[in-house]
């Protein structure tokens, strides 16, 4: 009995605090407990949108006496892709993306073995009928030498009368195989001026003085003016612009273009420079609308160009009043997208962000300008907005900003 007795310090004490299963449970509970908040803010957040925002603008101060304002793209009035006159082979492109060239400069070459060939032929053409005149040049004054000795001849009656007649003739011939080889070397020559002309196609030089957009070619590909069956051959070798031309095209909505008129001043802002104000006019309206968008299209001239200015780029274009309707006041209210006002319980709101969250706020609207909407009342020039605010999105509510696309 005395071999089965446990000594005390062998024992299991269970006084001095919890069983290790309860420790085991609390942390368990403490995981879960861990988990689930995580679980619900990760919840909470997706719940969150995502939205873009806009700043409110003025009517008033620089461009303030705008009247209207439409969106376009810079266009080129003098562009275009350069491509060869006959189908060949390139064995030279003299030019990359973005250089600058001069009219006239060569910017690529064909393959041009057989027309240089087709070209000395006719050069040589062109010597042998040259010699040919000078031969029946020299034959004709000999038998202007002939005729001249029988007349004498024929006078003093030391010859026949037909010896004389045939001499005449033999002139009158000679004459007519002159003009002849005239007429062949006239031939020859044009046909030395087509051989040159189909050479020269094998150049293919710049129209006009311009910077060079696209190359559509490279060494090797064959390049035709018409366009071939499959993919494998180019109808063009590059795409030049002429800078200079540089203007923007925007559509004005047909219910505002009474507005607009020609040599009417403007300002045009790029989106790619937002502080970039430039100013600018009206060249013309084009006399024709857009059924399906109920537009027309305006041309404006740039009253200063640089190289930040390339083709299709967007534009926003602000249409100005005269100088006397400039000297009033500027119009009340801002400017805002049209897509940053929505209906909330029959009346008009706005969503005006306040930190990580949305304030609505309940706005007056007046006479749309182009593509923006115009609040009267409600709302201050600079304050930031949401654009296209979602159904579930509540005065309060907490949203996620993101870059505007």
């Amino acid at each position: 009995m005395k071999e089965l007795r446990i000594q005390g310090d062998e024992r299991e004490d269970h006084g001095g605090g919890p069983p290790r299963w309860v420790w085991i449970l609390g942390v368990v509970l403490i995981v879960l407990a861990l988990l689930g908040a995580g679980g619900w803010w990760w919840w909470t957040q997706s719940q969150v949108p995502e939205v873009q925002t806009a700043n409110a603008q003025a009517r008033g101060g620089a461009g303030g006496n705008a009247v209207l304002q439409a969106t376009g793209y810079v266009t080129a009035r003098r562009a275009a892709t350069v491509s060869t006159q006959i189908t060949g082979t390139l064995t030279e492109v003299l030019f990359e993306e973005g250089d600058k060239v001069r009219k006239g400069q060569v910017l690529a070459r064909l393959e041009d073995h057989a027309l240089r060939a087709a070209l000395d032929m006719a050069r040589a053409n062109v010597k042998s009928a040259q010699a040919n005149i000078e031969a029946t040049r020299a034959q004709l004054a000999q038998a202007q030498s002939d005729l001249r000795r029988q007349d004498e001849l024929a006078l003093s009656g030391m010859t026949t009368r037909q010896l004389a007649e045939q001499a005449r003739t033999a002139v009158t011939a000679t004459a007519a195989q002159l003009e002849a080889r005239r007429r062949e070397a006239d031939a020859a020559s044009a046909q030395a001026a087509q051989a040159q002309v189909n050479f020269d196609y094998t150049v293919v030089k710049a129209p006009f003085s311009g910077v060079i957009t696209a190359k559509a070619a490279q060494v090797g590909e064959i390049v035709s003016p018409l366009s071939a069956g499959g993919g494998f051959t180019r109808t063009g070798v590059g795409t030049i612009v002429d800078m200079d031309s540089l203007e923007v095209d925007v559509d004005v909505n047909e219910a505002y273009i009474g507005q607009v008129k020609s040599d009417m001043p403007a300002e045009a802002v790029l989106d790619a420079y937002p502080d970039w104000r430039i100013p600018a006019h009206v060249i013309a309206v084009v006399p024709s609308a857009d059924r399906g968008k109920a537009t027309v299209k305006v041309r404006v001239a740039l009253e200063q160009k640089d190289q930040r200015v390339v083709p299709d780029m967007g534009v926003r274009v602000s249409f100005l009043a005269g100088k006397a309707q400039a000297q009033a006041a500027p119009p009340p209210g801002v400017l805002v997208p049209r897509s940053a006002v929505v209906t909330r319980d029959g009346a008009d709101v706005v969503f005006v962000v306040v930190g990580q969250k949305a304030a609505a706020r309940k706005v007056k609207q007046g006479t749309p300008v182009g593509d923006q909407a115009v609040v009267l009342e409600g709302l201050k020039a600079g304050e930031p907005l949401v654009l296209n605010p979602p159904e579930q999105l509540q005065d309060g509510g907490a949203i996620k900003l993101t870059a505007a696309k």
